[in-house]
């Protein structure tokens, strides 16, 4: 079977997610530091800052921690994160579902998914974003019915695989056949490495393989691209694609007998 990630690879979220991102960290530092996509991309490398409130909240506390400040530190000087989550959604999601994330440009079409199914290949997602900003572009815009999806809401976010094993129960709790996993983070990728390791732990044969998506926003410079292929590779992403329609019924069955 195969389990998406969602942004960055169902969706480019360059001018969605990470530009409301932007915003908040250039909001809350007075103007002072406006994250560039390079700075998002390096926290996310760390694997620990899938959620974007709180990825945006950590550069806002480094931005200071950074300024050397006499007598500041986090504990003194917290952050009103209700309130970020609201500047946050009010850019992205808008007051009217009438924000940024009706701008992303889909990265995938509806006849991809029906490929998939006339090759018997069980397909599901796994996502960070809140369950009907996820459906927003899986049911509303690609018109998919009912697909099964494991949100923000719905448990622990990545690494933890918990959402990745609810998918794969959901498709088929009977199967031993590997499980690819799409994603365009490190974070996605460590996922991937937390459920091979909880799956040999319970003795349960089955393994994971990761598949590296490249975001539209590294692919237009060719040393971004390739320092973006070379991390996700050291992370564990058994290939790197620059599309996630490139993972064709052919590749995936490649890359299921090669595993």
């Amino acid at each position: 079977m195969i389990i998406f990630d969602i942004d960055g690879v169902i969706r480019d979220v360059t001018q969605s997610y990470r530009r409301a991102i932007a915003d908040t960290v250039e909001h809350y530092t007075e103007g002072n530091f406006r994250p560039t996509l390079h700075d998002i991309d390096q926290l996310k490398s760390e694997g620990a800052w899938n959620n974007d409130w709180e990825a945006s909240q950590e550069l806002i506390y480094r931005y200071y921690e950074g300024q050397g400040r006499d007598g500041w530190d986090r504990p003194t000087h917290p952050l009103d994160y209700a309130a970020l989550i609201d500047f946050f959604q009010a850019r992205y999601r808008g007051q009217n579902w009438d924000g940024y994330i009706t701008t992303e440009p889909l990265l995938v079409t509806p006849a991809y998914f029906h490929t998939l199914t006339a090759a018997q290949i069980p397909w599901g997602f796994f996502s960070g974003a809140m369950r009907d900003e996820a459906l927003y572009a899986l049911s509303d815009r690609l018109g998919l019915d009912h697909p099964p999806l494991f949100a923000m809401e719905d448990g622990p976010g990545k690494p933890d695989p918990t959402g990745l094993f609810a998918v794969m129960n959901h498709l088929d709790p009977s199967s031993t056949q590997p499980v690819c996993y799409v994603g365009d983070t490190v974070g996605d990728l460590q996922t991937v490495q937390q459920a091979q390791a909880q799956a040999q732990a319970q003795s349960r044969d089955r393994s994971f393989i990761g598949i590296g998506i490249l975001p539209p926003h590294v692919q237009t410079d060719p040393h971004h691209r390739a320092a973006y292929r070379d991390t996700l590779k050291t992370h564990g992403a058994a290939c790197v694609l620059a599309n996630v329609m490139d993972l064709t019924p052919e590749r995936y069955h490649l890359l299921l007998g090669s595993s």
